[in-house]
C-alpha cells in the first residue's frame, strides 16, 4: 500500500541511519561519517559509506536509505522494513482503507492454498506416483539435496490437485484465483492446469511460494507451462530462483541469467548459485530493473542457436531505454546446440565459467545487431546504417550514456569505412620516448597499439604504481575509453584513489588491487595485468623506476589523445564531403581546432622523490 511521503520522513529523522546499519556492519567513524565493509558484496577494505540520509558503496554501487537497507540485509519487503523500522521509532504505521485491508486478507488466503498445493506437489513426487517424476529429474544431474533446496515436486494426471484441496476446505473459486484450476468457458467443471508434470515452484524475493511451472514429462504441448497471473503472481516482475540465488549474488556480486528453470537449477547444482531466470518470455523492464538492483552488470547467458541469438536481441532492445550511469548488461552466448546443463555435463564447470568471463558489453552487441541490418558498400547503405545509429541512441532516455553510446557506436561505423578502403584504425604511429628522454622500453619502436591496448596499458601503468595518480587520476578520469570493462576498473580505481586520498592511507599496490577483485573485477584485472603484459612496455612493470612509469604514461596520454581526435577528424572530414552543411563544417573546425590545441607531453617526469615509492615489485596481479 502507499505510505504518505510525510509519514516515511518522520519515520527516517526518527531512527538514524548509522544505528540502523551499526546493527548488522561494525562501523568505523570516518570524520562526521562513517565507513564499513560492504554487507552485500565480499571485500576486506572498507568502501561502504554511511552518511546522515544515504549509504553508498564505491565497490558495488549498493545505494539507499533506512527502509532499503532493511529490505536488502534481512530479506524484508517494503512493509515489513516499514513496520520493523515504525515499532523502533515509536511510530504507528498508517492504516490502510478497507479495500486494501481486504486485498491484503485476500492474498494472504490465497498463499495459504499455494502453500499447501506445493507440499501436495513435493509429497506426491516421493511417492510410487511419482518415481518418473523423480528419475527424470535425477536422470538430469540433481541430487536430492538440490531437489530439496528448489522444492521440486510432481503434479499427478486428472484432477488430484483438486481432490485434495477440497477435501481441505478450499472451493473451486480460491483454486482458480490461485492460478491452480482452469475453468472452461462452456461452463464445463473446473479442471487441474498441472497434471502429469515436473512441478517447479516459483518464489517470491521473501521465499513465499505465489506459483508453479511445469514441464511434461509426456509427448503432450506446451512442454513448459506457466500458472496464470493472480493477486500473488505477476510473471513480468518475478524472476525464478531469486530466492534461492540472493545470497551468492551478494557475495559474488555476479548474477547470471539464464533462459528456464533446468537452467537455473542446473548451475546451481554445478556451484553457480546466482543464477535466476525469466518465466518463459523475454525479460522484461520490471525484469531487468530488478536485477539492477542486486548487480551493476548482469550476465545474460543464451543458447548460442539461432532462437538464443533472438532472445538476446529482444533482452538489448528492452534494455537500451533504461541503460544509466552503474546500469548495464554483458551477453554470454553457449556453444551452438547446447544449453547450460549440456555443457556442464560435457565439459565441466570450467567451461561455463569461461563462457561466463567471454561475455559481451552491451555495446559490442548493439553494433553486431546494427551492423546484421546493414550492407555498408555504397553510401546510401552507410547512410541508412548512420541513421540507424542515431535512431538507436535516440531511444536511451540517460543523456551522458546515450551520449557515449553514440560515440562508441560512430567509431566502429568508421573504422570499418577505413578498414574497406584499406586504411587503419590505429594510425601506425611509433611509439617513441620523447627526445633526451631515456628508452622507455627495450622493445623495438613499433607501430601504435589499438585504443584499447593503449588504454590497458595506461590503467596497468597507474595499476602497478598507484603514486603516478597523484599526477595523473584528472586526466585518467577525462579519458573516453571505448572498452567498457576497463572504464569500470578505472572508476572503481579512481573511487579508491579519492577514498584513500580524504582518509589520508597510503597508496599500496596490493591494497588496491585486492579491493578492485572483491568488487568483482578480477577477471579484467588479470587481463590487464597478465594476459596483456608481453605487450607492455617495461615502464609499465612494477619494478620500474617511478620516472620512467611516469614518462612512459604521459607519451601514451598524448598519443591517445591525438589518435582519438584524428578519429573524429576523419569522421568529420567525411562527414563534410557528403553534407557540406554549416553544422558538419563547425564540427570540422572545431576538431582541427583541438588537434592544433593539443600539446605535446613533457619530456621528463617529477622526480622519484615527488612521485613516492610504487607497491610491491614484481608481475603478478
Amino acid at each position: 500500500m502507499a505510505l504518505p511521503n510525510r509519514f516515511l520522513e518522520e519515520l527516517k529523522s526518527r531512527v538514524p541511519l548509522a544505528t540502523v546499519i551499526g546493527r548488522r556492519v561494525r562501523l568505523i567513524r570516518n570524520g562526521r561519517q562513517y565507513k564499513a565493509c560492504c554487507p552485500f558484496h565480499n571485500e576486506k577494505t572498507p568502501s561502504f559509506h554511511v552518511y546522515d540520509d544515504h549509504y553508498h558503496c564505491y565497490g558495488c554501487g549498493a545505494h539507499g536509505d533506512a527502509i532499503s537497507f532493511e529490505m536488502a540485509a534481512g530479506g524484508l519487503s517494503f512493509m515489513e522494513a516499514v513496520e520493523a523500522l515504525a515499532a523502533e521509532a515509536g511510530l504507528e504505521v498508517p492504516k490502510p482503507d478497507p479495500a486494501t485491508r481486504a486485498r491484503e486478507a485476500r492474498a494472504a488466503s490465497l498463499g495459504e492454498v499455494v502453500e499447501a498445493a506445493c507440499a501436495f506437489f513435493e509429497q506426491r513426487l516421493r511417492l510410487p506416483e511419482g518415481r518418473e517424476a523423480l528419475a527424470y529429474l535425477h536422470r538430469r544431474g540433481l541430487d536430492d539435496e538440490t531437489i530439496g533446496r528448489f522444492r521440486l515436486g510432481y503434479a499427478p494426471p486428472g484432477g488430484a490437485v483438486r481432490a485434495h484441496l477440497r477435501r481441505e476446505g478450499v472451493d473451486d473459486d480460491v483454486l482458480v484465483e490461485a492460478g491452480l484450476l482452469g475453468r472452461p468457458d462452456d461452463g464445463r467443471a473446473p479442471y487441474d492446469i498441472f497434471r502429469d508434470r515436473v512441478i517447479f515452484p516459483i518464489r517470491d524475493r521473501k521465499g513465499t511460494v505465489v506459483s508453479f511451472g511445469g514441464r511434461v514429462l509426456g509427448d503432450a504441448k506446451p512442454k513448459y507451462l506457466n500458472g496464470p497471473e493472480t493477486p500473488l503472481f505477476h510473471k513480468s516482475r518475478t524472476l525464478y530462483g531469486l530466492f534461492e540465488a540472493r545470497a551468492a549474488i551478494r557475495e559474488s556480486g555476479e548474477v547470471i541469467v539464464a533462459e528456464g528453470y533446468m537452467d537455473v537449477i542446473a548451475l546451481a547444482a554445478a556451484g553457480f548459485t546466482q543464477a535466476v531466470a525469466p518465466l518463459g518470455t523475454a525479460l522484461t523492464e520490471g525484469q531487468i530493473e530488478t536485477l539492477w538492483t542486486h548487480a551493476a552488470e548482469p550476465v545474460l547467458c543464451f543458447d548460442g542457436d539461432a532462437a538464443g541469438q533472438r532472445a538476446a536481441t529482444r533482452a538489448l532492445e528492452r534494455a537500451m531505454p533504461l541503460l544509466g550511469p552503474g546500469r548495464s548488461l554483458r551477453f554470454a552466448l553457449l556453444p551452438e546446440g547446447l544449453d547450460p546443463d549440456d555443457l556442464i555435463r560435457d565439459r565441466g564447470p570450467g567451461a561455463m565459467r569461461a563462457v561466463l568471463d567471454g561475455a559481451r558489453p552491451t555495446i559490442e552487441l548493439c553494433w553486431q545487431t546494427l551492423r546484421a541490418r546493414h550492407r555498408m558498400d555504397t553510401p546510401e547503405r552507410r547512410a541508412a546504417l548512420e541513421r540507424d545509429i542515431d535512431r538507436t541512441v535516440q531511444a536511451i532516455e540517460d543523456r551522458s550514456v546515450a551520449q557515449q553510446y553514440k560515440g562508441a557506436l560512430r567509431d566502429r561505423f568508421w573504422a570499418e569505412v577505413r578498414a574497406a578502403r584499406g586504411q587503419t584504425s590505429d594510425r601506425r604511429r611509433p611509439w617513441t620516448a620523447a627526445p633526451g628522454a631515456p628508452p622507455i622500453s627495450a622493445r623495438p619502436a613499433g607501430p601504435l597499439p589499438a585504443l584499447r591496448l593503449q588504454e590497458a596499458v595506461l590503467l596497468a601503468t597507474v595499476l602497478n604504481h598507484p603514486a603516478l595518480l597523484d599526477h595523473t587520476a584528472e586526466r585518467l578520469g577525462s579519458l573516453d575509453f571505448s572498452d567498457p570493462q576497463l572504464s569500470n576498473v578505472r572508476t572503481a580505481l579512481l573511487s579508491v584513489y579519492d577514498s584513500r586520498l580524504r582518509d589520508g592511507q597510503p597508496l599500496d599496490r596490493t591494497d588496491i588491487l585486492n579491493h578492485l577483485r572483491s568488487a568483482g573485477l578480477g577477471a579484467v584485472l588479470h587481463r590487464v595485468l597478465v594476459s596483456d603484459a608481453r605487450l607492455h612496455p617495461e615502464s609499465v612493470r612494477p619494478d620500474a623506476d617511478a620516472d620512467v612509469a611516469l614518462q612512459g604514461w604521459e607519451e601514451l596520454f598524448a598519443l591517445h589523445g591525438r589518435a582519438a581526435i584524428e578519429t573524429d577528424l576523419r569522421a568529420a572530414e567525411e562527414r563534410f564531403a557528403n553534407e557540406m552543411t554549416d553544422d558538419a563544417l563547425a564540427r570540422l573546425l572545431a576538431l582541427r581546432a583541438a588537434r592544433d590545441r593539443l600539446v605535446t607531453p613533457p619530456e621528463a617526469g617529477p622526480s622519484s622523490e615527488k612521485i613516492g615509492g610504487n607497491g610491491p615489485s614484481g608481475t603478478d596481479p
